[in-house]
């Protein structure tokens, strides 16, 4: 049920998108014409017979085909309806009190209804020319009825009405039917489809001239009845325009009346309205259409915000992060080394699989330490594993389950020493881990810093991709932050703190499930630097299922988010916490949650213009996209001393595993704005981390 929501939104999305490109004419276009010229299936008396073919209900074995009656035309409008011409051709129609037939398109009449509801109401008949304007001859007989069909729901959501009336687009007159295009006349005509060729073609489309346009409307013979053609959309309509005007004229000197199809055939209107769930419906569809019409441009700017914020993000890192690196290079950035001994504080809770690990590897410390365990109420036996080990540096406090926070303060409070080095009970160190990571101690500004959290079981598939995110989103991210003084994390894995900076913020709060997130905000606003100290490596198990993965990231963006709400106030205050909330809240807001949330978009963009686009560039500028990801990933890579070959399953996380990471954050996003509650969620670890690993 977790990802109901969030993929319901992303199908919504991009029935929208299909839906605007059905409504422009862009999804399903099918440019292809088709030219034949044998007639072998074709009756020879529907070859010589008159422009209006009758393949219906029983007739369909046997189509019958009937003739304009003599001194009889009828007007015939394509393609239509468009705001410029189409009124300008109503306009003409009505002064001199004709009526005409119009063939319109689904996607037309879906952009332009209230032309649809003039032509009705101006006694008009209507005639179906597809939604999208293919060439029928090449389409599969489901899409045919597609085309139908979705022109049908337009109509009957424009103006209420159905249309029995159909002309296929490139079509001509009774002559040019071939063996490609009858079988589609008696595909449609068995769906009760009445389909009017013409008796002249005036070409003008091709904008031949008045003149030209005029004569090719005269009937070939005088007095013969005449079904014309002409077009009121599609392009500069100015001479159909002028040349309808003569046409008319010049027929009425010769005595010709003006009707529609149907009824020069003696017929009822094809045009007939509809009630109950087929007026629903397309009332439905049209109104659907329109808000996708209405939101593309929303989309179109809020992919332009994700394209501005993942590029300003790339621009801040290759900026900010070498000169990052080049500082660390230096040693004694910070001042004096520090040698002093430190607290490293263990909050455990069930690490039974993890602790003895955990451990051995702060036994290996080449810096002074001393090693405090809080027992946080497990029920696995965490506390007498550590009982039985009897490291002489490690202290054992035991207390009733209470959460982190609660186990860190009680750390905290029993520590002996002014700096305090937190680390998870899965987390293993590496025997200089303390010791860089109190180094920029030596800076009495510094009342925090940030270690090099790693993922330790990198050998699976999930493993990689995270590994790839640490070094990536996390490490990097780190150094720019740091470079900007705002680094607004410090990880729960390796982390150290002034116990002075947490004295003066109030300790560790458990009003956010983000406690690392919410300390390292509140030490920031009280005016103290966090760096970021990248050779401080501690190895951690990260989740080994796409399920344990999910607990940890929904509660790490959940809590995040609770805890950015908790410090919105810093926006306008002054001094250090001023700084914070008008440059590191923002960012953090923009790259961290903006530019996630909004990252989806890309993807459905790609797959719109895969399948409805032009593939080749949509596919060239996604291969882009992902080129400079693996670019900066290299060089993040480089920056933390890393093999680069997980890197080869960089694709398939862009594709699998950031979807994964959005549905999360929507999902937190939405637990967050309907004030619903998350609870602390414990992972299942299996101390496959057992020892540093060199990288």
């Amino acid at each position: 049920m977790r990802f109901v929501m969030p993929l319901s939104l992303l199908a919504c999305l991009l029935a929208l998108l299909v839906l605007r490109g059905l409504a422009t004419n862009e999804a399903f276009h099918d440019s292809r014409i088709a030219v034949s010229v044998d007639k072998t299936t074709v009756p020879d008396h529907l070859l010589k017979g008159g422009p209006v073919i009758d393949a219906r209900g029983d007739r369909n074995e046997h189509p019958v085909s009937y003739r304009i009656p003599d001194r009889t035309a009828v007007l015939s409008f394509d393609d239509g309806p468009s705001p410029e011409w189409t009124p300008k051709i109503l306009e003409v129609l009505a002064a001199r009190d004709v009526r005409a037939d119009f063939f319109v398109t689904g996607a037309m009449a879906t952009r332009h209804p209230e032309l649809i509801r003039q032509i009705v109401a101006d006694g008009h008949e209507l005639g179906v020319h597809t939604f999208t304007h293919p060439d029928l001859v090449y389409q599969s007989h489901a899409r045919i009825s597609w085309e139908l069909a979705q022109t049908q729901l337009a109509l009957a959501g424009v103006a209420g009405v159905h249309s029995a009336l159909f002309r296929p687009p490139y079509s001509s007159d009774a002559t040019a039917m071939d063996d490609w295009n009858y079988p589609v006349i008696k595909y449609v005509g068995a769906r009760g489809y009445l389909t009017a060729f013409i008796d002249r073609d005036t070409d003008d489309w091709k904008r031949p001239g008045v003149d030209s346009i005029v004569k090719a409307a005269m009937p070939a013979k005088p007095g013969a009845g005449a079904l014309i053609l002409l077009h009121d959309a599609g392009g500069d309509r100015s001479q159909t325009l002028a040349a309808l005007v003569q046409i008319i004229d010049r027929l009425q000197e010769q005595g010709y009346r003006f009707t529609t199809v149907s009824e020069a055939l003696g017929a009822s209107s094809a045009t007939v309205p509809v009630h109950g769930f087929q007026l629903w419906a397309g009332k439905g569809f049209v109104w659907a259409t329109g808000v996708a019409v209405l939101t593309l441009p929303v989309l179109v700017g809020l992919l332009a915000v994700v394209g501005f914020l993942n590029f300003g993000r790339f621009a801040l890192m290759l900026v900010l992060a070498p000169l990052h690196a080049r500082r660390s290079r230096r040693g004694n950035a910070w001042g004096p080394p520090v040698t002093e001994p430190v607290t490293v504080l263990v909050p455990a809770y069930n690490e039974r699989e993890c602790i003895a690990n955990t451990l051995r590897s702060l036994a290996a410390s080449d810096h002074p330490i001393e090693v405090i365990v809080i027992d946080d109420g497990s029920t696995d036996g965490t506390a007498d594993i550590v009982e039985e080990m009897a490291l002489p540096f490690v202290r054992l406090v035991r207390q009733a389950n209470g959460g982190k926070s609660s186990a860190l303060n009680t750390g905290i409070a029993a520590a002996s020493y002014d700096l305090v080095v937190m680390m998870d009970g899965d987390t293993v160190f590496e025997p200089s881990t303390v010791r860089e990571l109190v180094q920029p101690f030596g800076d009495p500004a510094i009342g925090a810093v940030a270690g090099n959290a790693k993922v330790g079981n990198r050998d699976s598939l999930i493993g990689a991709w995270q590994h790839i995110e640490y070094v990536l989103g996390h490490n990097l991210d780190r150094r720019m932050y740091d470079m900007l003084g705002v680094i607004p994390t410090i990880p729960g894995a390796v982390g150290a703190f002034r116990k002075e900076a947490l004295r003066r913020v109030g300790g560790m709060s458990d009003d956010t499930l983000a406690e690392d997130t919410d300390i390292t905000i509140a030490v920031l606003c009280d005016g103290w630097r966090i760096v970021y100290a990248e050779r401080a490596r501690a190895w951690t198990e990260a989740p080994a299922s796409l399920q344990q993965l999910w607990s940890q990231r929904y509660r790490w963006s959940y809590g995040s988010m609770q805890a950015m709400w908790k410090h919105r106030g810093a926006v306008t205050s002054r001094g250090p916490a001023g700084r914070f909330g008008r440059l590191g809240l923002p960012l953090v807001v923009m790259f961290g949650v903006v530019a996630p949330l909004l990252a989806p978009l890309v993807d459905l963009f790609l797959l719109y213009g895969v399948l409805f686009g032009d593939a080749p560039i949509t596919l060239t500028s996604w291969g882009g996209f992902i080129l400079l990801q693996a670019a900066m990933s290299w060089y993040a890579f480089r920056l933390d001393g890393e093999k680069p070959w997980h890197l080869i399953s960089l694709p398939i996380q862009q594709l699998v595993y950031r979807q994964l990471m959005y549905i999360v954050l929507l999902q937190s996003a939405i637990t967050a704005v309907t004030g619903g509650r998350l609870r602390w969620q414990k992972l299942r670890r299996t101390g496959e981390v057992a020892a540093p690993v060199e990288a």
